[in-house]
């Protein structure tokens, strides 16, 4: 027998169980409409909120960076790959998110791996909300440090466990994804915040969903909750929102500068592209000049839950313009989606280990670039299939 058989039968076990991963290919840009197997879809996958992959100030900051500095850096941030557009990166970043330092790596997930085990090791403990990203998870993993969970976004819990564990350890890190992006809840920010400093525990939030949506402009959870200077770090990433690619480290100006000297993707993995920093600094632009774009996500994703709860589906506990469409089982899940892309709508399934057994799902991305003609497109759809299948 090869030594490689077992993986022919773990993947023969996905695909019996309806979990393999059928990934399609896109023949067009991001954005409202996508080219997919040679048809036109609704885009409802993406985590493009506010429609600025494609963006014509982006696009043409990106082009004119490429002219003027090149393509890649070259070499990591400490030796030959820090460019000016880096230093200006960091810089408009701290200003747009109000803090007195950032610093920015290859992408969300980078940055988690950088800052968890910058902070701590071995004779520290980590306090994670049980649904936390796996960037974070894995991140905890690699730091050494011990990793008790609370239940989700239970302040009441972290408490009980900072009681029960905080004096065994030297330092304490409390964790939280900002908005959770498989459910569109969000972390009690400020209820957190308030038990986390009466144990002498630094906190972490991983906004990675937040960077774009939440706050004035898109500023994020931590200007959501006005906890301005109480959160030592937030996390972010530009892949989203923002349309681009990188990841970012807001927060305390000495985490900052020991993340210069210990971030290990800082030190050893080069550093972000020059036409990713570029269209970054160019989506903060956008940004700053008006919040149309973050209004409109929201209004596109109230709207289309409220329409979506109206013809009789589940779309879980979001506060947030994800909609969680709950199907339960993963392989009814794969069957709508198929049977959306028919009725040409892009909506892939979700279904374990990204969530857990039995809460399998189809999780709509609304986006400010989606019209209201693409709303109730999609909701025919949703309509059409769901009565078709028995669900509605």
């Amino acid at each position: 027998m090869s030594k490689l058989a077992w993986i022919d039968e773990e993947l023969n076990t996905l695909h019996e169980s309806g979990l393999y991963n059928n990934i399609r290919a896109l023949g067009s840009p991001q954005g409202a409409w996508l080219n997919i197997d040679g048809k036109k879809v609704l885009n409802f996958c993406s985590n493009n909120y506010l429609g600025l992959a494609n963006h014509p100030k982006i696009r043409e900051a990106a082009k004119n960076a490429i002219d003027k500095m090149g393509v890649g850096p070259g070499a990591v941030r400490t030796i030959a790959g820090t460019m000016e557009l880096h230093v200006e990166l960091d810089r408009r970043l701290a200003k747009f998110k109000g803090v007195g330092s950032a610093i920015t790596f290859q992408s969300g997930f980078t940055a988690n791996l950088a800052v968890i085990p910058a902070l701590v090791g071995k004779p520290d403990v980590i306090f994670s909300d049980e649904l936390n990203h796996a960037s974070i998870i894995d991140g905890s993993r690699l730091s050494g440090a011990k990793i008790i969970r609370f239940k989700h976004a239970n302040p009441q819990d972290l408490k009980l466990q900072l009681e029960n564990h905080r004096s065994d350890y030297r330092r304490a890190l409390v964790i939280t994804d900002g908005v959770f992006s498989m459910d569109g809840d969000i972390a009690p920010l400020n209820k957190i915040y308030d038990v986390s400093k009466d144990f002498d525990a630094s906190l972490m939030v991983d906004d990675a969903h937040g960077e774009g949506v939440m706050g004035k402009g898109g500023r994020g959870i931590v200007d959501h909750f006005d906890l301005h200077g109480k959160v030592d770090v937030e996390v972010g990433t530009m892949s989203k929102a923002f349309g681009v690619m990188g990841g970012v480290v807001a927060g305390n100006s000495k985490i900052v500068e020991w993340l210069h000297q210990r971030g290990r993707p800082f030190l050893f993995s080069s550093a972000m592209t020059v036409p990713d920093v570029a269209a970054c600094i160019a989506a903060i632009d956008i940004l700053e000049e008006s919040t149309e774009l973050v209004d409109k996500l929201w209004a596109n994703g109230k709207l289309f839950q409220s329409e979506m709860q109206n013809l009789g589906f589940d779309t879980g506990k979001s506060v947030t313009p994800i909609t969680p469409v709950m199907l339960g089982e993963a392989e009814i899940a794969q069957k709508f989606s198929k049977e959306l892309f028919d009725e040409n709508v892009f909506g892939m399934s979700i279904a374990f280990p990204t969530v857990p057994r039995g809460k399998a799902r189809i999780r709509v991305m609304i986006s400010a670039a989606h019209s209201s003609s693409d709303l109730e497109h999609g909701l025919a759809a949703f309509e059409k299939v769901g009565k078709r299948l028995g669900l509605i």
